[in-house]
């Protein structure tokens, strides 16, 4: 039975990457700095602080895999230096930890917000839609900053020992019981814009960790937008980007042909997965 440490186990989405390895036959290690609620019999738990590079040690110690997700979660919570030196403080010390004891694949839970588009001082439109990995990274903010310096972070581990990582860039989560507020929030098409009317739920982001640790090819530091096939809003792609979105010009697929305007086809090509889940479901 293969080991595997998930931190943030106590989080939003944590709670259904510990349910998804639960069921798939894995040993969970889980850790957060919250108190354990009611996943105790899924896992076992371990409240430590991961900027404590000796925590971290004995956290990963006969580890086979680890999925990082503990992080401040947005840029509104703490100040600016403590989210930026918490995220990549922890991150970093996950890595070398992961490194040290040949632990040979890291999943970290990354953010669209690495573009820059959500919590811009100053707003900005994308390059281009639909909006790939290849869209720069323009943050205007510590928190976007520091998912983005932990990409970096992750190449480097890869340069340097092989270690296999996976950074994937979640959209906003959503839990199922969610969908009915979301539906009555569609009135309004500007609601969502700043975050470019994307999603995920969280069911398809814990497949999303699990199919990124089974992956078979070799080792590699690859970041992955894990969005949903549609949006947030039951307009159409034309309609919204007339709507909000009329100066960009670059636009890279037919709008008639798109039913999100963040792509999420390298995560496909890469480890074969796709969405399962739409709040459509629930109607």
């Amino acid at each position: 039975m293969k080991t595997v440490v998930i931190t943030g186990s106590e989080g939003k989405l944590g709670r259904y990457v510990v349910k998804e390895f639960a069921e798939h036959g894995y040993r969970i290690i889980g850790s957060d700095m919250r108190a354990a609620s009611s996943l105790e019999d899924y896992y076992q738990f371990r409240q430590l602080n991961l900027n404590n590079i000796e925590e971290v040690n004995q956290l990963l110690t006969g580890a086979d895999y680890v999925v990082h997700l503990a992080a401040v979660p947005n840029p509104i919570s703490f100040s600016p230096e403590y989210i930026f030196s918490n995220n990549v403080m922890s991150t970093f010390n996950i890595l070398e930890a992961a490194s040290n004891l040949k632990i040979p694949k890291v999943v970290i839970g990354s953010s669209e917000s690495a573009y820059g588009f959500c919590w811009a001082k100053t707003p900005f439109s994308p390059n281009y839609f639909p909006v790939d990995e290849q869209h720069p990274l323009l943050p205007q903010e510590g928190y976007g900053l520091s998912k983005g310096v932990n990409e970096q972070t992750g190449d480097m581990f890869n340069r340097r020992s092989g270690l296999g990582v996976y950074s994937l860039r979640f959209s906003h989560v959503l839990e199922p019981h969610e969908y009915e507020w979301l539906k009555s929030e569609f009135d309004n098409t500007g609601r969502f814009h700043r975050i470019l009317w994307s999603y995920i739920d969280a069911r398809d982001a814990a497949i999303a960790c699990r199919m990124s640790i089974e992956d078979s090819k070799p080792s590699q530091s690859i970041a992955m937008n894990i969005t949903a096939n549609d949006m947030m809003s039951d307009k159409s792609v034309e309609q919204l980007l007339n709507a909000h979105y009329s100066d960009v010009k670059d636009i890279r697929k037919p709008t008639a042909d798109m039913t999100a305007v963040v792509s999420n086809r390298l995560a496909y090509e890469t480890i074969g997965w796709s969405p399962q889940y739409s709040w459509k479901q629930s109607e």
